[in-house]
């Protein structure tokens, strides 16, 4: 499987000896969720994509000042449709609030979404790093657990720096 298909590699390669089966190379959350959008999701998302803009502002300014000129008789009473108070342009109005509401949760939703793919890619990747770092450090020889250690401690000192007030220097780097 190839990284960009969203699947697991799978471990037959390595079990036989060989490494021809499996995938190093990490996921994009981008490509991964790009998979997950359907043709529903990219109009909600245009949609509000639009509709967080001033291209937006200017159309409906431009539409009410229209629609108001027109039913306040300043192009003739043939024209009025909707007399003040605005009846119909009222109800537009709040359908169309009504709407633009729903799709901005919508991608709201997405976003959220997105954020899990983002962190499961992470954590993914952590885990990854992870392992790769005891095996080297195994073949290195070095002890995994007096390593542990010295990061725990160093994860304690770096939190107790970003404390307010603490009085405590941060994490010098030639103490990694």
């Amino acid at each position: 499987m190839t990284a960009h298909s969203g699947g697991r590699a799978s471990r037959s390669g390595a079990a036989s000896g060989g490494t021809q089966g499996l995938d190093f190379r990490s996921r994009h959350e981008g490509l991964v969720f790009a998979r997950m959008r359907t043709s529903q999701d990219r109009f909600a998302d245009a949609i509000t994509a639009f509709a967080g803009t001033m291209g937006f502002v200017y159309v409906h300014a431009f539409w009410f000042a229209v629609w108001i000129a027109l039913n306040l008789r300043l192009f003739g009473s043939a024209a009025v449709f909707d007399p003040y108070p605005f009846g119909l342009l009222t109800m537009i109005v709040s359908l169309e609030a009504i709407f633009l509401s729903t799709f901005v949760m919508v991608s709201q939703n997405r976003q959220a979404a997105r954020e899990n793919v983002r962190a499961d890619l992470d954590f993914e990747t952590n885990v990854r790093a992870e392992v790769w770092a005891v095996h080297i450090g195994k073949a290195l020889g070095l002890n995994p657990q007096e390593i542990e250690l010295h990061v725990q401690e160093i994860i304690q000192q770096s939190r107790s720096a970003m404390e307010p007030g603490s009085g405590v220097p941060p994490v010098a780097p030639d103490t990694l």
